[in-house]
């Protein structure tokens, strides 16, 4: 278990805030990742692997013309899926008071042309809505785990934590 991670549920349960993940490249593997701590029920409401571009519109109302104009690996469109999955997950018309959010290229090619290894990371909270970029090293599968470290990392700094 991810001691980042029962660092999160352990805040996100303190404050009473419930939680939403949308993943692209990790594939439900950050979702899996706050799963493995105990207790974690008490803070997520669920997550949406948005792998497919249009699932990221359809379900997480990622804006068709930023995914247009830039793809999906973009800092916009991390934004947006964390905004998204709130409602996505909403639970008796409540949406989750945090989303956090993984797109990016795990390779081992570029469908766009950026590099292997851009990753956007998205936190939307009551207090806003904060993105990081990245380019991390390594084959498929470790860009995957870092990314959802970094997301991990990101959500904690985003509550305070």
């Amino acid at each position: 278990m991810n001691s980042d991670a029962a660092r999160l549920v352990a805040a996100l349960t303190a404050r009473g805030w419930t939680l939403g993940v949308a993943e692209s490249l990790t594939g439900g593997a950050l979702t899996a990742e706050i799963v493995s701590v105990p207790g974690a029920s008490a803070t997520l409401l669920g997550g949406v692997v948005a792998y497919a571009t249009p699932v990221k519109t359809t379900l997480l109302k990622v804006d068709a013309a930023i995914l247009a104009e830039h793809g999906p690996v973009h800092a916009d469109v991390a934004a947006q899926m964390a905004t998204g999955v709130r409602t996505a997950v909403r639970v008796d018309g409540r949406i989750a008071d945090v989303g956090i959010s993984t797109t990016g290229i795990a390779g081992p090619d570029s469908p766009d042309g950026q590099p292997v290894g851009t990753v956007h990371i998205g936190v939307a909270t009551p207090d806003g809505v904060h993105t990081r970029a990245f380019r991390f090293e390594g084959d498929r599968a470790s860009v995957r785990a870092q990314s959802v470290s970094a997301a991990i990392t990101a959500a904690l700094d985003a509550v305070g934590e």
